[in-house]
C-alpha cells in the first residue's frame, strides 16, 4: 500500500472485505480526512454522504471494523480494506450488507475470530474460557480425545460421526492455536509452501515405542459444549 490515492475527483469508493473469510461486507466512501483517520486509528472511518461528516463505522452500535490491511487498485481511485468486524457489519444485523449465501457461509478461518471473541467475553458458562483457564495441557488432551474419536468413526466407516467429530477437532485445534498465540495464517503459509513441492515423499516415519503410552488420550464420549 505505497501508492498515493487520487482524491482529486472527490469521494473514493471503499470496499470492506472480511480478512478471514474473504466475504465482501459493504461499500462506503472516503475523503482524504476519513482515510487518514482510518490509517491512524486502525478502525474504518467513512465520509457519510447523508450526514455530510466523518462517520466511524460502529460509532453508535459498537460494531467497529478493525483494519487488517489496505489495498489500492491500479487506477488509484478505489480502496479495498480487509477488516476484522467486531459484530455484524450491516445495520440490519446481517454479517454483510450483501446478504448472500457466500457472505453468510461459515469458513474455517472464522473459528479464530469466534474463539478470540469468546476468550474476551465475560461469560461464566463459556467453554472456550474454561479451556483457556485450564491451560495448554487440558486443551491438548481434549484435542487428542477428539482426534481419536475421528479415528474411531473412520474405522467404523460412520460418515456422520466422522463429520461431527472433525468439527470438534477443528474447534479444539483453534483453541490450542489461540492458547499458543499462533495465528492460523502461519499454518496457511506452511501449507502453501508444501503445496509448491513435488515428489517429496520420504517414506513412513519410524514408530517411537512408548510414546503412545506417555501421551495416551482418554476417550471422551459425552457431547462437548461450545463457546
Amino acid at each position: 500500500m505505497n501508492k498515493p490515492i487520487d482524491f482529486s475527483k472527490g469521494l473514493v469508493p471503499v470496499i470492506l472485505q472480511h480478512a478471514q473469510t474473504d466475504s465482501v461486507l459493504m461499500l462506503g466512501y472516503m475523503n482524504e480526512e476519513a482515510y487518514q483517520k482510518t490509517l491512524k486509528e486502525k478502525k474504518v472511518t467513512f465520509f457519510s454522504r447523508s450526514k455530510q461528516r466523518l462517520w466511524t463505522k460502529g460509532e453508535t452500535s459498537g460494531h467497529f471494523q478493525h483494519v487488517e490491511s489496505i489495498h489500492i487498485d491500479c487506477d488509484q481511485d478505489t480502496i479495498l480494506i480487509k477488516v476484522m468486524p467486531q459484530g455484524p457489519t450491516c445495520h440490519t444485523g446481517s454479517l454483510s450488507c450483501f446478504n448472500t449465501e457466500i457472505a453468510s457461509r461459515f469458513k474455517i478461518q472464522a473459528l479464530a475470530q469466534t474463539i478470540h471473541q469468546s476468550a474476551k467475553a465475560n461469560q461464566s458458562n463459556s467453554y472456550t474460557q474454561y479451556l483457556l483457564k485450564e491451560g495448554i495441557e487440558k486443551i491438548s488432551k481434549k484435542f487428542g480425545e477428539e482426534a481419536f474419536e475421528v479415528v474411531i468413526g473412520a474405522i467404523k466407516q460412520n460418515r456422520e460421526e466422522v463429520i461431527n467429530e472433525t468439527a470438534d477437532v477443528m474447534y479444539h485445534l483453534f483453541v490450542l492455536l489461540h492458547s499458543l498465540d499462533i495465528p492460523f495464517s502461519e499454518v496457511e503459509q506452511v501449507l502453501a509452501h508444501r503445496h509448491q513441492k513435488r515428489n517429496n515423499f520420504k517414506g513412513e516415519r519410524k514408530e517411537v515405542r512408548g510414546m503412545e503410552r506417555k501421551y495416551n488420550c482418554f476417550l471422551y464420549t459425552s457431547p462437548t459444549p461450545r463457546a
